[in-house]
């Protein structure tokens, strides 16, 4: 399963070099982390009532060229790897127009109780079946 979500830079994801910030990244991953979830029929206002929380605890980002203001973009979201403690995903980012490969990055979270904040020795296994079936 893929998730895939255009994006237009704005002037406010730049930094003075007129090129994206790379925190910027940081948020565009968040949100298809999020539109994963949500493919997966799972609902983050249900888990969050339920104390599970998704924490992430790695992420690598290997920036290949700059992408610029007013670019559009395509980030192209999957499942890598699904582990009983925990889940990574990995995003490409590319130039819509000519298919230029900005950044690849990795992202890992875990599930935790918010109610004790500790991390769940093993992912719920409702969870953890979705996850697995997605990859």
């Amino acid at each position: 399963m893929e998730y895939i979500q255009e994006i237009r830079v704005l002037y406010s994801d730049t930094d003075s070099y007129g090129v994206v910030w790379h925190g910027s990244y940081t948020k565009w991953f968040e949100a298809a982390r999020v539109g994963v979830v949500e493919q997966l029929g799972l609902e983050l206002e249900t888990l969050e009532s339920r104390n599970i929380l998704f924490p992430v605890v790695e992420m690598n980002i290997r920036y290949k060229s700059s992408a610029k203001m007013n670019e559009r973009i395509i980030i192209k979201t999957h499942i890598k790897e699904v582990k009983p403690v925990s889940i990574t995903f990995e995003h490409n980012v590319y130039e819509k127009k000519t298919g230029v490969l900005r950044v690849n990055a990795c992202t890992t979270i875990v599930v935790i109780n918010s109610e004790t904040g500790k991390m769940y020795r093993r992912i719920p296994e409702e969870l953890y079946s979705k996850f697995l079936e997605a990859q």
